[in-house]
């Protein structure tokens, strides 16, 4: 992996995190699938657009761009090797033949200037060390007029994966989800600070517009709480604690996502987002 800058996060997603996010990727998948079409169509995928994935994990959005523009390519930049491979699979089994998937830090990967027409992320652009540098280097890919968009949370407390797991207080360790301006799930959540970062990296026409998206995040409430304690954050929490507090924890989640479950049974929350778009001059 050349050039890599941000080395905390590249650890973590060589790690353990980027083998749960490898191995859970339809249930990401999942959760996360609907801000898709609002994103491609926000970045104007099509035809024969040469697209930048950023962040791109497993690959779902990077193979929907290829397939938007089959004259065209999509290129999947991460840093993790597990997820990446993940991703280099899928599109083979499903015959997506104008796609390519890199590992590698957005902050200093030395792309071919103004070599792709759109660039976008689905959650991926907020775990930069150093935002402003890795926007600019996004940008310098771009070709004059190209096309940034990128969803990314709002904050944490409109988000439903949140408010259940801030329930737990009391029984687990449950600390804050971040701090804007800071690397984290939530270091772009204040709109000021995506423009201040945007304009810092010399793109131009910001626009940040709320989206939200329902997403299935279990069948039933013990498979989403089970889940929801093996993510990254649950799981740390967890791990602080003996089993008798886990057991509580589990069916204390479990009874908060009765609330939360549809007709069939899902478990759906709300992800409250950005959809964030900007140009290269």
């Amino acid at each position: 992996m050349p050039d890599i800058i941000n080395t905390e996060q590249a650890h973590a997603w060589n790690g353990r995190e980027g083998t749960h996010w490898a191995r859970t990727q339809d249930r990401w998948n999942a959760v996360n699938e609907g801000f898709n079409e609002p994103l491609l169509d926000a970045a104007g995928v099509t035809d024969g657009h040469r697209t930048l994935d950023v962040g791109c994990g497993a690959g779902q959005t990077t193979r929907l761009a290829a397939r938007r523009a089959p004259r065209g390519s999509a290129l999947g930049l991460d840093l993790s090797g597990p997820m990446l491979a993940e991703a280099r699979d899928r599109a083979v089994a499903e015959g997506v033949d104008n796609v390519t998937f890199t590992q590698g830090d957005a902050q200093a990967y030395p792309f071919r200037a103004a070599g792709f027409d759109a660039a976008i992320s689905r959650y991926g652009v907020m775990f930069f060390s150093d935002p402003e540098a890795a926007f600019g280097n996004i940008g310098r890919a771009l070709r004059s007029g190209g096309r940034l968009a990128f969803v990314c949370p709002a904050e944490p407390s409109l988000n439903g994966w949140v408010t259940a797991m801030t329930a737990l207080r009391g029984i687990l360790p449950v600390g804050d989800f971040g701090t804007p301006g800071l690397p984290g799930m939530f270091s772009l959540s204040s709109p000021d600070r995506i423009r201040a970062v945007l304009a810092s990296a010399g793109f131009a026409a910001p626009a940040v517009d709320p989206v939200d998206v329902y997403g299935a995040w279990g069948d039933g409430a013990a498979d989403a709480a089970e889940f929801l304690l093996g993510t990254g954050p649950g799981r740390h929490a967890m791990d602080q604690v003996g089993t008798a507090a886990q057991e509580r924890a589990r069916r204390a989640l479990t009874d908060h996502l009765r609330d939360h479950e549809a007709v069939d049974g899902t478990v759906l929350l709300r992800s409250a987002s950005w959809l964030v778009t900007a140009e290269r001059p």
